[in-house]
């Protein structure tokens, strides 16, 4: 065997939503902050992102997370969310996989029946709660980044649906939430194709007519994600986040729930001590809970508490051989689908 290159990866799922977590063989990447070597792998070299994230030692339908040594001395590990498109600066799904392996592996000291995880992100820093019996995290608390609404009810002029009202809002990363029933559609898994291809189109329609800038780092100015809700009853959501280049979140995704907790309070339906289940695609659910108010940069905001589990399925080594001309990775339209590019 002649690797020039060795990754160790734990597999885990968060209620279906792949997270592996790269355990080793990162030495490190250049920048002071989480954000900055977020931005590094986005601007600068992002080899290390397509290795592991596409074809063949990766797929479209999962994300795969850098640990890092902490930029903060409160934090006990640093991470990134690597997905097929590029780094994001935090995900919920994510980060309840992470601490899971943290702890289920043994890399953050276990403590019965809670152990406190202090992460540190490129959104900032993450506390989660994971509660643990016989070796087992049962689950794990996120208190999340303070989430905000930038505005309600955007009017976003489509092709295909006229007129449609959107909210944006931050919840670690900005999202435009919609509710779906403005397009005709259900979250359901036999509607999954047709949501992703159409929340993907949607974003860029999106982010041509709105621009953000988060007040505290202001490279996060994107709308990152387009999630689709259904009020199930006062407080039961379907979520359906959807992710470039074409796919949906298998979970019910907690930075999209926060941002849209940061939506209902703002309407005056959420208050603090607030309690609500965002329910996925697939039917799995997180729970989420408004703590408390603040303000981020002069905006109200909420602090989030989500709730979810995650398993440790396998371990898996990954290798470059310096003959492989595969090296890069490569895309496919047959799974990327209409949100393909060949760049």
């Amino acid at each position: 065997m002649r690797w020039k290159k060795t990754l160790q990866l734990v597999d885990v799922h968060c209620e279906g939503e792949i997270g592996k977590v790269i355990t080793g063989g990162v030495v490190g990447i250049p920048g002071e902050t989480m954000l900055d070597k977020m931005n590094y792998i986005n601007e600068v070299d992002d080899s290390l992102r397509r290795l592991v994230t596409l074809e063949p030692r990766g797929c479209l339908q999962m994300s795969v997370n850098l640990l890092l040594a902490p930029t903060k001395p409160e934090a006990h590990a640093g991470f990134i969310v690597l997905q097929a498109d590029k780094a994001h600066p935090m995900s919920g799904s994510n980060a309840i996989c992470v601490v899971t392996a943290l702890l289920e592996l043994g890399m953050v000291e276990m403590h019965q029946p809670e152990t406190t995880v202090v992460l540190d992100t490129p959104a900032g820093l993450v506390t989660a709660r994971a509660a643990c019996k016989d070796g087992r995290c049962t689950g794990v608390s996120l208190d999340m980044v303070p989430a905000f609404v930038e505005q309600l009810d955007v009017e976003i002029e489509t092709e295909r649906f006229g007129t449609i009202k959107v909210d944006i809002a931050f919840g670690g990363v900005y999202y435009a939430l919609i509710d779906v029933d403005q397009t005709g559609l259900t979250i359901a898994p036999d509607n999954a194709r047709a949501l992703a291809e159409l929340g993907v189109a949607l974003k860029d329609v999106i982010n041509a007519q709105v621009r953000v800038a988060h007040p505290l780092y202001p490279a996060i100015d994107e709308v990152a994600y387009v999630m689709f809700r259904n009020r199930l009853g006062d407080a039961l959501y379907q979520t359906c986040t959807t992710l470039p280049p074409g796919r949906v979140d298998r979970s019910p995704c907690g930075t999209g729930s926060s941002a849209n907790l940061a939506t209902l309070s703002a309407r005056g339906l959420a208050e603090v001590g607030s309690r609500l289940t965002s329910r996925s695609t697939i039917g799995g659910e997180f729970a989420i809970e408004l703590l408390g108010k603040t303000e981020v940069g002069g905006r109200p905001a909420v602090l989030p508490r989500v709730t979810g589990r995650a398993w440790v399925y396998g371990f898996q080594q990954i290798g470059v051989d310096p003959d492989d001309p595969l090296a890069a990775g490569f895309m496919l339209s047959d799974t990327w689908g209409t949100g393909f590019s060949a760049a």
